[in-house]
């Protein structure tokens, strides 16, 4: 809203300094420190709304150490981080941008999907909450809503290198790499980047190479299938790294800044050519989304840290999930998930294993085996002795690791 009224002053009145809400860096940085604003200042006084609603979390005895202490702590604390990321959003984003306004669907979408999960648990006093199916159906709309959007909408599309001869009435651009020059033109596509691979390119519609001549036409069932199953995967495992203190948070954040990253050099031309990666035009606006992602993170840090003074409940923990998992599709580097979120992906695998094997020992031996003390993994360090910060900052140490890693893999082929 901000960047619409400014612009106007800018162009009919001429008035100093409102001309720079044109650069994303400045709205990024205003969206952050707002975002960080909202959720520490007035993230306290919606903690003490929901302790006078006595909106308290609901904890099973499970033996872990100082676990019970935490009984009554308030939860549905991500409606602190849903504010801290849409007022920023609707303030500095330009609204008519389509990767903007997917990932405010998504942020909402979501967050009612984990308040309805929250609410039955604490005003139900129905400790299993919304059913595992109603979730997973609440993603899977999710996941259908924007793979279609993606592949139909005809402001997403990506830059790739043609031919002069191509003509399907789309503006064709000259450019000049060192000595050669080539052309381009924005084309709806089903590409997206992958990493160690020497052309960093992914053809979506290549799955069904195998079904012979014909097979492009069933692009979209592929793309859809996956952007289902990224979606489900990370938005359910950042739900399962929501178990101790910060720990979710915090590692979100630093997924976050990477984001923010990958999303900067793949909407500039400029960086997306020195980089020889995947230019996607109007994607850049994502940034600014990006960061009030990260200060509202941050900022809930400020009250979720050990020891924790409210909970984000599955409300932020769902949302959360899914807007990585969504930004991480529109800006087309999907495929780089299972190492940027790896700590998601290993509290999830520790979950399916632990289960798995169980259950088939309990099948086979009349009495069931366990790998882990106890899942997911970072309770596995709790039953070891681990106190709470010591697993959180080990945590984050590997978040680092990894982000660090994947902005690598950029250039690693």
């Amino acid at each position: 809203m901000l960047y619409y009224l400014f612009n106007y002053l800018d162009q009919y009145y001429d008035i100093p300094g409102a001309g720079v809400f044109q650069y994303i860096s400045f709205r990024t940085a205003m969206a952050v420190i707002l975002s960080l604003i909202l959720t520490t200042i007035y993230g306290s006084r919606l903690i003490k709304i929901l302790r006078a609603k006595q909106v308290g979390e609901p904890v099973r005895n499970l033996g872990l150490e100082g676990q019970m202490q935490k009984q009554g702590t308030p939860t549905m604390g991500g409606l602190i981080i849903l504010l801290g990321i849409l007022v920023p959003t609707i303030l500095f984003a330009k609204l008519d941008n389509i990767y903007i306004i997917l990932m405010i669907v998504t942020t909402v979408w979501m967050g009612v999907i984990g308040f309805i999960d929250d609410y039955i648990k604490v005003f139900k006093k129905d400790k299993e909450g919304l059913a595992g199916r109603f979730k997973i159906l609440g993603q899977v709309v999710l996941a259908l809503i924007i793979g279609w959007t993606m592949y139909f909408h005809p402001d997403i599309v990506v830059r790739e290198q043609v031919s002069k001869t191509i003509d399907n009435g789309k503006k064709i651009e000259l450019h000049k790499r060192g000595n050669e020059y080539y052309y381009t033109q924005d084309v709806k596509s089903t590409l997206t980047n992958v990493p160690f691979y020497k052309n960093n390119e992914f053809d979506y519609a290549k799955v069904l190479k195998i079904l012979g001549a014909g097979y492009e036409k069933y692009a979209l069932i592929v793309f859809l299938l996956f952007v289902i199953v990224i979606i489900t995967a990370i938005s359910n495992g950042a739900n399962m790294t929501d178990g101790i203190d910060g720990l979710a948070t915090g590692t979100s954040a630093i997924i976050g800044i990477t984001l923010a990253i990958l999303a900067y050099v793949s909407g500039n031309a400029i960086f997306a050519d020195y980089l020889n990666i995947m230019y996607i035009p109007h994607s850049g606006e994502l940034v600014i989304f990006a960061g009030a992602f990260i200060g509202a993170c941050v900022g809930f840090l400020w009250y979720n840290s050990f020891p924790a003074q409210v909970f984000m409940g599955d409300t932020g923990s769902l949302a959360i999930g899914g807007i990585i998992a969504a930004f991480a599709i529109m800006i087309r580097k999907e495929l780089l998930i299972p190492l940027l979120c790896g700590i998601f992906i290993a509290e999830n695998i520790s979950v399916i294993l632990q289960v798995s094997y169980f259950k088939y020992t309990r099948k086979k031996f009349g009495e069931g085996k366990r790998i882990f003390l106890m899942a997911p993994l970072h309770h596995h360090y709790q039953k070891k002795g681990y106190h709470e910060s010591k697993i959180v900052t080990r945590f984050y140490i590997i978040g680092i690791l990894l982000a660090i890693i994947t902005v690598v893999t950029l250039k690693l082929r």
